[in-house]
């Protein structure tokens, strides 16, 4: 299953970025950071906390720099302030281990609305560095943008910890592209040992408490020290899950919410990865028909040989990993991340057509980077705990697959349905996923949202989004009543993304909380 994380248009425009994005330290650690503690004598903001819960909900937030918060390479500018909430690790057991969130902000440059709490999905993306995705706009004015890291994930502490980095590396040469049954056995034997080394290394207490159901009660929390009554939320890909599952939990406490690039909290989880499928499929097929409007496209000129074209390029990966100039080399596993990273926006298409073309001719260290840039790798070799915190929270948010016979029909119906993603080798049989391996039961299952009186929130669906897609968002906006805007394009996620049909009317709803006029299509 591919991540559903924000692609943003600014880090996606060339190569440069690319490099500067994926080749970036991460400057962990958390010297000179800014911790909140719980402070039952602090003045109570917002509304009256849940019973046990008065000391988390009014203590004090120290804002302070954001020097030593950036955790995936992605720099965070000298307009934010960071900080750290604490939160309880159970919040059926506040008085026991805690868990710190870290927030970042970007201050209103005039008169305050409120704040405006933002998340860009993942699940296990940083959401720091997006408190200055409305810059320039009137958001910028009105409110204070606040980013947070969800707890497990980036420099919120304790963060989830599964891998050594020279572990992901190995990781990522092994392509477990043999469906044999002996091949199934090492995938499955690999699954055991990676989610054995997450209950040792993080803590199952830990990891029993990182999903959206803990979420959005540090979601509440945040609202609350923050000084608001009612929570303004924008959230992208998964954050749109954080979003809905808010507002059944504290219905009464949401002001305005926009959920961009929509999860259907009604789908099964497997059906959800066969229409990722599919979306990458249309995807790649809208990025060849691109490729081919160019001089010498690397997949040929007949858009009906493409997938073979592609397969053609990537497939000889199994047996030998292409040259790069790092000695890593690529390997299979990696260019199809590499591409897949770059389909989520058209940004990316011309770095993905030069990766392509380099490797028609052995060369693999475009892709590479683009790879990197997907897994969270810096060029020190150090990477994000985006990964493990992906694994973690989606282990713990859905029931896992344990029928193999399912299982096995997920693998064919996926390779049906993105066959530019069939390497040919499907047996009808497939390992079962890390999660059916967990040390932690799941806390969701997919359900029909039910946060009754929340007030119109806004969806906004991409027809071609990738990751998710279109249907989704109009079944989310159905579920909540809310008001749907849709976006006719091939992207993930376009909110505060230059496009002024989409953004003027977001930024109306929050500022006004007029709702965007009926079926808008931008």
């Amino acid at each position: 299953m591919s991540r559903s994380a924000r692609v943003p248009a600014a880090f996606a425009g060339a190569v440069a970025v690319v490099l500067v994005f994926a080749g970036c330290s991460g400057s962990g650690g958390d010297s000179g950071e800014a911790v909140a503690e719980p402070s039952p004598s602090a003045a109570s903001p917002g509304a009256s906390a849940p019973d046990g819960l008065e000391a988390f909900y009014t203590q004090q937030v120290n804002w302070g720099s954001c020097e030593g918060y950036s955790t995936d390479g992605t720099p965070l500018g000298d307009n934010l302030d960071c900080a750290k909430v604490t939160v309880p690790n159970d919040y059926a057991d506040p008085g026991g281990a805690t868990a710190q969130i870290a927030i970042s902000r970007s201050r209103a440059g005039g008169p305050k609305l409120g704040s405006l709490l933002v998340n860009p999905g993942g699940p296990g993306a940083s959401g720091l560095a997006l408190a200055s995705v409305a810059d320039g706009t009137e958001l910028a004015e009105k409110f204070d943008v606040v980013g947070f890291d969800p707890r497990g994930v980036g420099a919120s502490t304790p963060a989830v910890t599964c891998l050594t980095d020279p572990e992901v590396d190995a990781k990522r040469r092994d392509d477990d592209v043999d469906m044999s049954p002996s091949g199934i056995a090492q995938t499955e034997a690999e699954n055991r040992d990676y989610a054995a080394k997450c209950a040792e290394r993080t803590g199952p207490d830990v990891l029993a408490h990182v999903g959206t159901y803990d979420v959005v009660r540090d979601m509440d929390v945040i609202r609350a020290v923050l000084g608001d009554a009612k929570l303004n939320y924008l959230g992208y890909s998964y954050g749109t899950r954080l979003g809905s599952s808010y507002a059944e939990t504290f219905p009464g406490n949401v002001r305005a919410m926009v959920l961009d690039g929509a999860l259907d909290p009604e789908q099964d989880p497997t059906d959800e990865v066969i229409l990722q499928a599919e979306g990458f499929q249309k995807a790649f097929d809208a990025f060849v028909a691109d490729c081919m409007r160019q001089q010498d496209c690397p997949l040929g000129t007949d858009p009906a040989k493409a997938d073979e074209n592609f397969r053609a390029l990537v497939d000889p990966l199994i047996a030998k990993p292409a040259a790069t100039t790092d000695p890593r080399g690529l390997s299979y596993t990696d260019a199809i991340t590499g591409v897949q990273q770059a389909l989520y926006s058209p940004n990316l298409w011309g770095p993905l057509r030069g990766g392509l073309q380099s490797l028609r001719t052995g060369t693999g260290d475009s892709l590479l980077m683009l790879a990197d840039l997907y897994e969270g790798r810096a060029d020190d070799g150090s990477y994000s705990n985006l990964n493990d915190a992906f694994n973690a929270i989606r282990c713990v948010d859905d029931p896992p697959v344990t029928d193999r016979a399912k299982v096995g029909e997920a693998d064919l119906r996926y390779r049906q349905a993105a066959p530019f993603l069939d390497d040919g080798r499907g047996t009808g049989n497939a390992p079962l996923d890390v999660c059916a391996f967990w040390p932690v039961p799941s806390t969701g299952a997919p359900h029909t949202v039910d946060a009754p009186g929340i007030p119109t929130i806004v969806v906004v669906s991409t027809t071609e989004d990738p990751a998710t897609p279109y249907q989704a968002g109009v079944d989310l906006a159905k579920q909540m009543n809310g008001a749907l805007i849709t976006y006719r394009g091939t992207q993930h996620t376009v909110v505060l993304d230059g496009e002024a049909c989409v953004d003027d009317a977001v930024i109306d709803y929050f500022v006004t909380l007029e709702p965007p006029p009926a079926d808008l299509t931008c």
